[in-house]
């Protein structure tokens, strides 16, 4: 149910590292509503206009801290990221995206279990891929956004 309101759909935009457009970033809310330790948040599947952009390439930027990849992520075992906190979701991409609407295809991966569950240690070893449906927690749909790029500059990442 959630689902549908975990991008904010005017926050799509394109940011710059050294000067050039290096990928587009979009700001994101967390489905669990008691919140996540960050070492349990395992990344995003994006598809955005039929390109999957896996975890590798994403950096994920919460509680006033520069963006991070999910391997640095994991181990931000005592960082909370509470409900109402906006995060910000960074994908690299040379030369960022076209101005214009966009589809995107969108499920959030935390491995949030409510007590011990079988599979958790074999998450923290090998976590399953986001999409693939294992982690999904209170995302359990794939859910499709239709954005528009928001033209404003941002210099600063």
């Amino acid at each position: 149910m959630l689902d549908n309101f975990l991008v904010r759909k005017d926050s799509l935009m394109n940011f710059f590292e050294n000067g050039k457009v290096a990928g587009f970033k979009f700001a994101v809310r967390n489905a669990n509503y008691r919140g996540v330790f960050l070492s349990l948040h395992n990344g995003y599947y994006i598809k955005l206009d039929d390109v999957v952009y896996p975890r590798e390439v994403q950096k994920f930027e919460i509680n006033g801290k520069s963006p991070r990849d999910f391997e640095e992520i994991k181990k931000a075992v005592y960082e909370h990221w509470d409900y109402d906190d906006e995060a910000i979701v960074y994908v690299y991409k040379d030369g960022g995206i076209s101005s214009g609407k966009h589809v995107m295809e969108f499920q959030q991966s935390v491995l949030a279990a409510y007590g011990y569950m079988p599979t958790d240690e074999e998450w923290v070893k090998n976590p399953p891929v986001p999409g693939s449906g294992a982690g999904s927690d209170k995302t359990v749909h794939i859910v499709t956004y239709e954005l528009e790029l928001n033209e404003g500059i941002d210099q600063n990442g």
